[in-house]
């Protein structure tokens, strides 16, 4: 750079330029250069690489821990870590009031390899300041939602929102007993008279036998709380009724010789739409299913022909040829439908769900609320949302 100084500032005063000025704007592109110039851009984004790549590959479940607690950020939401984290053989275990933090936690297997503890950062709506009352007040833990709102002095509608999420499975009580019991709690303290040691002033329900929840419910109730669910994915339990399907873990060894061209179809949740503004119309979709990610690539001709699939679908069918170079597999979408209202199959309709929290974008705030979900594939943009880059 110091050997352009005088030729770029001689230029720039042949044209009329002030001495002052023309030596501030090269100060400034020598300052750019020290890290601008392709060169260096490179080794930067390498290091940076290497440095991920290395921690991925021996701290598998530190990574997957750091990056949780850094959300948001990316593209990829917090269920895709965790189904990422899950296929490299790394337990993650679920939220519990008796053991999770605020933030998502490494703890100590048996074997002597470490096991990743959701935090309560994951369940939508819930404060930094009531996971440390829990925290703080813990002891040897909580026999049931009562002793939270004794101890740590929650509210009703607190205790409600860990129920949601299934934070009292570990004392024994699932999602809908969890609810009946929290339901039963109301004000911020008990009252003098039923708070009072004394035999037949305490109040004792009879024990209720509620229907058990199926996996679809649960799964449900899982993404609306936490946008995540540890029980299964939403197309394990769509399979069986859709025919005709290659899981995403089978497109590597799709044949490309002798039967190059073959048509084949799948079928998974949305999890990130990009429209680059180079890419002159080309869309870019990554759906996932069970088995891991497709990316899809949709040609300007076809997304003119499929836009409200495209660009509104949270599940979407795509029928097309898969191209592979090297260990990048791509399918070239030829046909797009969203099957969105498939989801509505997994359990009850989002707006009659148990104790449903308000479901926002992936921790982005609203300005506005947002209007009520009547259709399925409106239920389908709440429950499953997408990151979206246009």
């Amino acid at each position: 750079m110091g050997k352009l100084r005088d030729k770029f500032i001689g230029g720039m005063l042949e044209r009329g330029y002030a001495q002052d000025f023309a030596e501030s704007c090269f100060s400034q592109i020598e300052g750019f250069g020290e890290y601008g110039f392709p060169e260096s851009h490179a080794a930067a984004f390498a290091m940076l690489a290497y440095v991920s790549a290395w921690l991925k590959r021996h701290h598998p479940a530190a990574f997957a821990c750091a990056l949780l607690n850094a959300q948001p950020m990316g593209c990829y939401a917090p269920a895709q870590i965790v189904r990422d984290a899950r296929e490299h053989h790394i337990e993650v275990r679920p939220i519990c009031v008796n053991t999770s933090d605020w933030d998502n936690t490494l703890e100590n297997r048996a074997d002597g390899s470490l096991a990743l503890r959701l935090g309560f950062r994951q369940i939508k709506g819930f404060r930094a300041e009531d996971a440390a009352w829990i925290v703080a007040a813990r002891g040897n833990g909580y026999p049931d939602p009562e002793a939270l709102w004794l101890r740590a002095g929650l509210a009703p509608a607190v205790l409600e929102r860990l129920a949601e999420a299934d934070a009292y499975a570990g004392l024994g009580l699932g999602r809908r007993d969890a609810l009946w019991a929290v339901k039963a709690i109301k004000g911020t303290a008990p009252l003098p008279l039923f708070n009072n040691p004394v035999d037949g002033e305490g109040i004792h329900e009879a024990p209720v036998d509620l229907p058990s929840m199926h996996l679809g419910e649960e799964v449900v109730e899982d993404y609306v709380a936490m946008r995540l669910s540890l029980k299964a994915h939403p197309m394990e339990l769509l399979r069986p009724n859709m025919q005709g399907l290659t899981p995403h873990a089978a497109l590597p060894d799709v044949p490309l010789g002798p039967v190059a061209g073959k048509r084949i179809s799948v079928c998974g949740v949305v999890i990130t739409r990009q429209r680059p503004g180079t890419a002159s119309g080309v869309v870019f979709l990554t759906l996932e299913d069970e088995t891991g990610v497709c990316n899809v690539v949709v040609w300007k001709a076809v997304y003119k022909q499929f836009r409200r699939a495209v660009m509104g679908g949270r599940l979407l069918r795509v029928t097309g040829v898969v191209q592979r170079e090297g260990i990048v597999v791509h399918l070239i979408a030829q046909t797009v439908e969203d099957v969105s209202d498939c989801l509505a199959a997994l359990g009850h309709p989002m707006d009659a769900a148990i104790g449903i929290t308000e479901p926002q974008a992936d921790d982005a705030p609203r300005s506005r609320p947002q209007p009520r979900a009547m259709h399925p594939r409106d239920q389908a943009k709440r429950v499953f949302p997408s990151r979206d880059f246009h």
